[in-house]
């Protein structure tokens, strides 16, 4: 052993007879909390409607009859509450910060639900963001849970890195959109969890094209997608292709997502549930 050792084998890259395996870094969550499931739905850039997939994405798992929480990671540019109609403030408990109840029985915890204003801008550096997603799974009664969909903030910065280390995330869902930084951007958010030995489970490509509600034609508003080359060039799983649909921004606003018909994502979450 070295006489410089600081017994923190996970931050040592020598190779001494001492050497022990590398410790879990991962949070317990909540004593009341039963979570089965962790999936973190990421995007390399903001824009692409990661945060509409993810409520979607709940939306039609809570649908199949299973028990969903979303922990909205977004802490600076939070909007699952809005999706789902929830603006009461989330209560509190001996037990911890209960998460706020949708009309469908999602439980959400977002920023939105604990500051006095929804509009308040949350001017923050980066290791408080990652405190307080960090808390949101320490903190927060989530019960017992079948799937937890984490709604990630764009990019591989603090609160992705905090939510990879202190979460067991399960796996990792990319957001992307049909322009001609996809590769890049993909391969970024990507190889960031491959890093981490984090499971990718596919791939969603987001305003994918628009189908004409008058011939049926779909048009590639935002250009023809490469995302099949860049899906296979990786090793990815294309779960799904999303249109341009005005209709689902509409529901988001309203708060109606859950109930908006139909669920472009219904057929992800029969396969996410099927494994």
């Amino acid at each position: 052993m070295s006489e410089e050792c600081t017994h923190n084998c996970s931050s040592c890259g020598s190779s001494c007879a001492e050497r022990t395996e590398p410790q879990d870094l991962h949070e317990k969550c909540n004593e009341q909390s039963h979570i089965k499931k962790v999936i973190a739905v990421v995007s390399g850039k903001g824009g692409v409607g990661k945060s509409t997939v993810t409520a979607s994405l709940a939306s039609a798992m809570a649908a199949r009859g299973r028990t969903v929480g979303v922990l909205d990671a977004d802490i600076t540019g939070p909007s699952i509450p809005q999706a789902f109609h929830i603006h009461e403030k989330a209560a509190a408990s001996e037990a911890g910060i209960l998460p706020s109840l949708s009309a469908g029985g999602v439980r959400v915890m977002s920023l939105n639900l604990l500051t006095p204003n929804e509009t308040d801008p949350v001017i923050w550096r980066g290791p408080v963001l990652a405190g307080v997603v960090k808390q949101f799974w320490t903190d927060v009664v989530w019960g017992d849970v079948d799937y937890l969909f984490v709604d990630m903030p764009p990019g591989t910065g603090d609160v992705p890195l905090t939510v990879f280390q202190s979460l067991p995330v399960d796996g990792i869902i990319v957001v992307t959109s049909p322009q001609d930084l996809v590769s890049m951007i993909v391969t970024k958010a990507v190889n960031m969890a491959k890093m981490m030995n984090i499971p990718i489970l596919g791939l969603v490509e987001n305003y994918s094209y628009f189908q004409c509600p008058d011939c049926g034609k779909r048009h590639a508003i935002f250009g023809e997608s490469r995302v099949d080359e860049v899906a296979a060039s990786m090793g990815v799983k294309l779960l799904a292709r999303l249109p341009i649909d005005p209709a689902v921004a509409a529901a988001f606003d309203a708060g109606a997502i859950e109930t908006f018909q139909p669920n472009y994502l219904a057929d992800v979450a029969a396969q996410l549930d099927g494994e």
